[in-house]
């Protein structure tokens, strides 16, 4: 691991032990079309509210829809509004000869590290799986978080190899699979990093801690960094009461609610998000914003979550 490596390890290491991981949302304006001042406000407001590392253009901030120069963009600003407060990791993905396109990209842009979303389409095996990072990793100077989710989940004979790959530092797992991320754990040397990626990923915080994956992003972060930080807090200060508080009365139903369509797991929280005054915009096809009655669900379950910690909407 080269110096620079090394550094970025221990900001997201230090980053990690202090806050949630931001996904910030992409904003568009009403046509579709990229809003960059929109988006440079949003990521403004979540570095404010001391999140761990920010991760740009990921699957909170539809990497899919984004094509190369909105990806510039996206990266560009969230590394400027950073302004190395906090790490910077860029989402890439698709096959590895893509992903090494958007990787450039993000060199350029002056992103910290990569997290390299599942493959598109075909399921592949072991072999190709570590393939897929190795290609990545002799394409890019900077390290690499591989994202095990979909179609894409490694075994601890594969842990091994990846982490052995220059580079590559840490694994974001988002299968929820904890006898399997154990494994994993236990598989991986001594200073690899491990994330909590899976979806509303507080619902699942103390069962990962268990397994030693503290670390965890926030979808919820993205529109109230209120509650998001007083979950982290409590959690963190073995504050069961109000763990099992914000769970009982704000994520579960949350989680109800992202469950009854497809793609609620943006959508939603775009339009929370939009409730809040952000200017994020609208989602893009092919997902689809809230019906008006699941705006209204959604409304009233913000009020109570921002109650329960004191913020108003």
């Amino acid at each position: 691991m080269n110096g620079e490596t090394e550094t970025v390890v221990r900001r997201l290491r230090d980053g990690m032990a202090g806050g949630v991981l931001s996904f910030p949302l992409t904003s568009f304006h009403d046509d579709g079309s990229l809003d960059p001042d929109g988006f440079r406000a949003h990521v403004a407001a979540q570095t404010a509210t001391g999140p761990g590392a920010i991760f740009p253009a990921c699957g909170t901030g539809e990497f899919f829809s984004l094509d190369e120069d909105e990806y510039r963009q996206v990266v560009t600003i969230a590394v400027e509004e950073a302004a190395c407060r906090v790490p910077v990791v860029a989402g890439v993905g698709y096959g590895w000869a893509q992903a090494a396109r958007f990787a450039r990209i993000a060199e350029e842009a002056g992103a910290d590290a990569l997290l390299v979303l599942p493959h598109y389409l075909v399921a592949a095996p072991q072999d190709g799986l570590v393939a897929q990072l190795e290609q990545l990793a002799a394409r890019t100077r900077l390290p690499l978080i591989a994202y095990q989710r979909g179609q894409v989940t490694f075994t601890a004979s594969s842990l091994k190899r990846i982490a052995d790959i220059p580079g590559v530092i840490g694994l974001k797992d988002g299968h929820s699979d904890l006898d399997r991320l154990q494994r994993l754990t236990l598989a991986a040397p001594e200073g690899f990093l491990f994330f909590n990626g899976a979806s509303t990923a507080e619902i699942q915080a103390r069962a990962y801690a268990t397994v030693g994956v503290p670390a965890y992003s926030s979808a919820v972060h993205a529109f109230a960094p209120e509650i998001a930080n007083a979950f982290f807090a409590a959690l963190r200060d073995g504050d069961d009461k109000t763990v099992e508080k914000l769970l009982r009365e704000f994520y579960v139903p949350f989680v109800e609610l992202r469950d009854r369509v497809p793609g609620y797991a943006v959508s939603l929280v775009k339009a929370a998000a939009r409730l809040r005054g952000r200017p994020v915009g609208p989602v893009r096809a092919p997902l689809t914003d809230p019906t008006a009655a699941d705006l209204a669900d959604l409304t009233a379950l913000l009020t109570t979550g921002l109650d329960l910690v004191g913020a108003a909407l």
